[in-house]
């Protein structure tokens, strides 16, 4: 008679791995990486890499510190530096890009336990430090092709609202080096969702919420989709495994919450932009998602309270 092994669940075996999901995470990210290098020069490349870079050394020390195995392989440290890199403005001096990395992987990451154990999003957490920190730098937003030599900013569409909705899809504006593009970053989205690696719930409802909010408040429901950081934040941001829902329901919840956070700042607070804000938020508020929606498990049974007496 064939023994059989018994092991606890989960039972499902599979070739996916941490670092093959952050590989795909990067590729969806290069679109969006080629159209700033474009429009903002080298500089993007060099600030991007700069976060990268640094997010791996600073998780490699705590690794170190900590005398824990070296994660860095995992390529969580170097998406984390990525997305950052994307929500800061070209012109941001190197060692500020530093503070940001380090709160994004030291303190939000590896002081929680490390990947799987922060409580929220690393890059807008680090984004929000460095702005509440370094606000004049944080908010000098390079023009496209701006001349190296001499740096000249303007106001993002955000602020202004004079780009026409060409120059916004493809990117040609100012802002955040990784934002401008929705083109390539809707282009990122379709291939995360194509390769299984997000699902399309948490982007759909963050930004539907935006169009509605802003269709009900008369400020430009696509103006306010395509300028700012919405999809980068809806596709790359609200999409992460740790920090969102777990159910399909709980995606959209939090979908719809961010995008109502994200219109409540933007239409009514001092700052123009919510995003990160609004990501991390809901962020704390997750775990109370998940426990409101918990699905019952197979074959459960549920205890009549009254038999028991």
């Amino acid at each position: 008679m064939q023994k059989l092994t018994v092991s606890p669940s989960p039972n499902v075996r599979s070739g996916t791995t941490t670092s093959k999901i952050m590989l795909h995470v990067m590729i969806g990210l290069t679109p969006a990486l080629f159209m700033s290098v474009y429009f903002f020069g080298g500089r993007a490349l060099m600030l991007t890499g700069c976060c990268m870079l640094s997010a791996i050394v600073w998780e490699r020390l705590c690794n170190i510190v900590m005398k824990k195995p070296n994660t860095t392989g995992d390529l969580s440290a170097a998406v984390t530096g990525m997305i950052l890199a994307f929500n800061l403005p070209v012109t941001l001096p190197y060692w500020m890009a530093v503070i940001g990395t380090f709160v994004a992987i030291v303190i939000v990451k590896q002081l929680f336990g490390g990947l799987g154990q922060n409580f929220a999003n690393p890059a807008a957490v680090g984004r929000i430090v460095l702005m509440l920190s370094f606000t004049s730098e944080m908010t000098k937003w390079a023009i496209p092709f701006y001349n190296p030599d001499k740096i000249v900013t303007g106001a993002t569409p955000l602020a202004t609202r004079a780009q026409d909705y060409i120059d916004l899809f493809i990117g040609k504006t100012a802002g955040c080096l990784g934002e401008t593009s929705a083109a390539a970053l809707l282009l990122g989205g379709v291939y995360l969702v194509i390769m299984k690696i997000i699902t399309p719930h948490a982007p759909l409802a963050f930004i539907g919420t935006v169009y509605v909010f802003g269709w009900i408040f008369d400020q430009d429901p696509l103006y306010q989709i395509l300028s700012g950081g919405v999809m980068l934040g809806a596709v790359f941001m609200a999409t992460d495994y740790v920090t969102t829902p777990i159910s399909s329901i709980g995606k959209v919840i939090f979908g719809v919450g961010c995008g109502i956070i994200t219109c409540v700042i933007r239409f009514w607070g001092s700052y123009p932009e919510g995003v990160s804000y609004s990501i991390l938020l809901m962020n704390i508020i997750t775990p109370y998602i998940d426990m409101a929606i918990l699905t019952k498990p197979f074959g459960a049974v549920k205890h009549n309270e009254e038999a028991k007496s």
